[in-house]
């Protein structure tokens, strides 16, 4: 039997792999076409999202200007493969854009959405505590939103008091609570 020997390697053999190692970091990470196609499909779907929207919410995409004008000329194109085309451009632009600010504010746009919903029961408890009578909580929205019509809310909130007093059906409340809607998320989206 012959005995292997085992050497250690040399403290300059462990630099030169561990360099070899931190070579291969750098280089960037390989992407399949498929991948890339797949990644640029998406982007185009956000796209098409964007362009689905009403006039008043598009506004409201943190979108760059040359990726509004590419947006708001294929909502104008009629001819199928002039439109593929330009959503295709239009993928290309959304590259250079920020998905996930974009993905959430159409998220909050979406009534299906957990955002939706989140904001949707914070306006309840809002509009709960107003016509329940809780002063400081009318303090703080109106400090908040001093855009709100003082006077129009606190008649809002006494007409809710009452038919919540009188057991009658909620009208007052849901006026309430539109108005608190219209006034209160348009201003933070």
């Amino acid at each position: 039997m012959s005995k292997k020997s085992h050497k250690r390697p040399r403290s300059s053999e462990l630099e030169a792999n561990s360099a070899d190692d931190n070579e291969q970091n750098d280089e960037p990470e390989f992407i399949s076409k498929s991948a890339r196609k797949r990644e640029m499909t998406a982007l185009q779907k956000t796209g098409e999202a964007l362009l689905a929207l009403p006039a008043k919410q598009f506004a409201k995409v943190p979108i760059s200007d040359l990726l509004r004008e590419a947006l708001e000329l294929a909502a104008t194109l009629k001819n199928r493969e002039g439109k593929r085309r330009q959503m295709q451009y239009v993928g290309k632009l959304m590259r250079s854009e920020d998905h996930e600010k974009i993905a959430e504010v159409l998220a909050s746009f979406d009534e299906n959405s957990r955002t939706f919903r989140l904001q949707f029961q914070r306006l309840e408890k809002l509009r709960d505590e107003l016509v329940e009578g809780n002063n400081d909580t009318l303090t703080n929205i109106l400090e908040q939103y001093p855009e709100l019509e003082r006077q129009h809310l606190r008649q809002l909130i006494r007409q809710a008091s009452k038919e919540r007093e009188q057991n009658k059906g909620p009208a007052a409340s849901r006026k309430l609570f539109k108005y608190l809607r219209f006034a209160i998320l348009d201003q933070e989206l």
